[in-house]
């Protein structure tokens, strides 16, 4: 079983404040998660091969794909002003000399 420190120690960690009446009840969740882990640790696992999620991904991105973009002066329309082709903005940088 985890002692109350241990709980503490953990709770720390993780930056929770635990009133004292919780301390045996995660000290009894944590000593189940522990054994859940030492029960694992006795299985042989030689032969699987390490996974990053127990279910198969698939990819929900779409293909990239070359399209037609907005023309240019349709999206420069929408600026203040315009100056060689790009928006033109206030420096806020000094200029180099």
């Amino acid at each position: 079983m985890i002692s109350d420190d241990d709980v503490m120690y953990v709770a720390r960690l993780a930056r929770l404040r635990l009133e004292h009446g919780e301390l045996a009840r995660y000290a009894g969740q944590l000593s189940s998660i522990i054994g859940h882990i030492d029960k694992i640790s006795e299985l042989d696992l030689k032969d699987v091969e390490p996974t990053s999620h127990v279910i198969k991904l698939a990819s929900v991105f779409r293909d990239d794909e070359v399209r037609p973009s907005v023309p240019q002066e349709l999206a420069l329309a929408n600026g203040p002003e315009v100056e060689d082709g790009a928006f033109k903005v206030p420096q806020i940088l000094e200029a180099e000399e």
